[in-house]
């Protein structure tokens, strides 16, 4: 099986992104209402290229990471946040997310951070573990802090050290 092929994103995948976070929409890790037309394009001024990785399986798009500073402020320019993860249902199981991951560790350190941190609904236990496995730990748990079809969920915070 061929493995992901890892790159920086183009203004050309716009759609492409768009429409697999579309595809990719799911209550175990949406916070937000499931997309609805007429769709937002996927990069915007705060959401711009420079700030994802794409995968690639077989030439198509089957995932994307987006990593950006957690902050704004110089005392926290160290500390890179993952803001979203996503892979396609049909590239599932074949190590996107994985391969995602660890390039996004790499491009953290060549951005000079020494932290990585993420957040991750409580009851989405097959991301946690593969955070988990990938050197992320609990740091703190936000308790009921989403109501998401009647129900509260946690938000977990995640991270690693670089």
């Amino acid at each position: 099986m061929p493995e992901p092929v890892i790159r920086p994103a183009a203004l050309s995948d716009d759609a492409a992104l768009a429409e697999l976070d579309r595809r990719a929409w799911s209550p175990t890790h949406a916070v937000t209402a499931r997309p609805k037309p007429p769709y937002a394009p996927f990069f915007t001024e705060a959401g711009p290229p420079e700030h994802i990785l794409v995968a690639e399986l077989d030439g198509r798009v089957a995932g994307y990471l987006r990593l950006v500073p957690a902050t704004g402020l110089p005392s926290n320019a160290h500390v890179r946040q993952i803001r979203g993860l996503a892979v396609d249902e049909a590239a599932r199981g074949r190590g996107v997310a994985r391969a995602l991951l660890r390039e996004c560790a790499a491009w953290a350190r060549r951005q000079a951070a020494v932290r990585l941190t993420l957040r991750v609904l409580g009851h989405n236990a097959p991301a946690r573990r593969l955070y988990e496995s990938e050197g992320f730990v609990v740091e703190g748990v936000l308790r009921g802090e989403f109501l998401l079809d009647g129900e509260y969920v946690d938000d977990v915070l995640m991270a690693r050290a670089l």
